[in-house]
């Protein structure tokens, strides 16, 4: 049976719940048609767990992942408590040294289960243990759960390789350096897992500051995994000045532009102060995409989630991280991240490499049509705001020759949460996690981030009744066509 074609029959019945995006047994994205499919999953209603054909990897244990914990909990007796596969003994041990920093009375051990370390705890180091695989992003993958489990074949590691060069080289071309500067990372969160070890090795001791609403995990990470990290939402230079001087952060991590708010800091001037004090600068810019910003030249550090645009497929997780050529750490940098905390695996680098040939052909695509619907969207009368990057400034400024503003665009609309839930209900696109891939996703953003914490969002300027949208390669006009509708619903 040929693979469900979600450009022409997206999942957005009631009865596409749970249903894997794509139709790929390594689908990366679920679909959640209704908003009150949202509310069950962030309750965890047993119903809609049940459903659930695949997770967005960090946030839960793909179903090949879930079965190797499985048998680690079964065969060392971890009845109570839970076990994490992972793809190598150092992220296993970074994942338990984790557990017994925030939990020092949890049991804890690592054991290997079908060529696959796995991190087992007792009841108390749950918590930790989860927190530290969402954050981390380091956790085992779905393809190498798949060969642990005899389900798929081990990919020759000639031909890992072959593809890991060719994919360190197409980005080295995409950043204008040297391919040497570049590493790839089993997710894009774990190539800022393997930053932050980095800067934390050369100004240990001190919290990060993060400049913006940024992705929950980018704020997570540093707040829960490393020495903490602390957000500043102006972005008025004289007092980002003050606050550098007060507080001479380990790093200062931007996003290029932020999640779900679209905005960008004037990331050249940010650099200017950080570099003057001796502070470096961390870059993402997953959403953004290398291809349409350059933000090597003010940052030391650049990373990506090649699992969005750069792969587009949606069952792909990588990441990628690269020293800038111009950083005054450029030859301390490049030390402490000479080895890798999990490498990329070797059928996802396979896979990534074949999914990203076409990306420079595909992202312009994206570009266009993320653009052509902000525009319609913004005209239409139900639509009260949308963010998107060709509003900003600062954004543009870092835009490469004849580049794009990225896939990514949010909206809200008059009548606020209600009228979202209608619409989000109506609207004939697939729903649910991530973004970057060829079929256009929509989701309550703000829910499936911050459920827990909705009202901090709100006081940060992000409203709950906002949708995001990752624009993808349909028609422009039909996908509009889809919104009107859904608009009248």
């Amino acid at each position: 049976m040929s693979p469900r074609d979600l450009l022409q029959d997206p999942c957005w019945h009631a009865d596409d719940l749970g249903k894997a995006l794509p139709d790929s047994p390594h689908a990366v994205s679920v679909a959640l048609p209704r908003w009150q499919d949202v509310v069950a999953y962030e309750e965890k209603d047993p119903a809609c767990l049940k459903a659930l054909q695949a997770i967005y990897p960090r946030f839960g244990f793909h179903p090949l992942v879930a079965e190797i914990a499985q048998k680690a909990r079964e065969e060392h007796g971890c009845a109570d408590g839970s076990a994490w596969p992972y793809p190598t003994a150092a992220a296993a041990e970074r994942a338990r040294f984790h557990c017994q920093r925030s939990e020092p009375m949890a049991k804890t051990t690592i054991k290997t289960i079908l060529g696959l370390p796995c991190l087992l705890t007792d009841a108390k180091g749950c918590s930790a243990a989860k927190a530290f695989w969402q954050h981390s992003g380091l956790g085992a993958s779905s393809r190498q759960a798949a060969s642990a489990l005899g389900h798929e074949p081990f990919p020759s590691l000639q031909a890992s390789a072959d593809a890991q060069t060719l994919l360190r080289r197409r980005l080295a071309e995409i950043y204008g350096c040297d391919p040497e500067l570049v590493q790839l990372h089993p997710s894009g969160m774990a190539a800022l897992t393997k930053a932050l070890q980095a800067i934390t090795a050369l100004r240990p001791g001190k919290p990060c500051l993060q400049l913006g609403f940024p992705y929950v995990d980018v704020l997570k990470l540093p707040e829960v995994v490393f020495e903490g990290c602390d957000l500043l939402l102006t972005t008025e230079l004289n007092r980002l000045a003050l606050e550098f001087d007060r507080r001479q952060p380990a790093a200062v991590i931007v996003e290029l532009p932020s999640n779900p708010m679209l905005q960008c800091v004037d990331l050249p001037a940010v650099a200017r102060l950080a570099q003057a004090r001796g502070i470096p600068v961390i870059a993402d810019d997953t959403i953004g995409s290398p291809l349409n910003l350059d933000a090597l030249p003010h940052a030391d550090l650049v990373f990506s989630s090649l699992t969005k645009s750069f792969a587009g497929r949606g069952d792909i997780l990588a990441g990628s991280l690269v020293v800038s050529p111009n950083s005054r750490w450029r030859e301390e940098l490049s030390g402490e991240l000479s080895t890798a905390l999990a490498p990329l695996g070797d059928a996802d680098a396979i896979a990534l490499e074949q999914a990203s040939r076409d990306v420079a052909q595909r992202l312009p695509q994206l570009n266009n049509a993320c653009q052509y619907l902000a525009g319609k969207l913004a005209s239409h009368p139900a639509v009260t705001r949308v963010h998107h990057p060709g509003q900003c400034a600062n954004f543009q400024a870092l835009m490469r020759p004849g580049a794009g503003h990225g896939c990514l665009l949010s909206f809200e609309l008059w009548g606020g949460i209600e009228q979202a839930k209608r619409v989000y209900d109506a609207l004939q696109v697939c729903k649910g996690p991530s973004l970057g891939t060829s079929f256009t996703l929509v989701c309550p953003y703000v829910l499936l981030a911050h459920y827990n914490e909705l009202s901090w969002a709100e006081s940060c300027g992000v409203p709950s009744h906002l949708l995001r949208v990752s624009v993808g390669l349909e028609d422009p006009d039909n996908l509009w066509r889809r919104f009107e509708m859904a608009f009248k619903a």
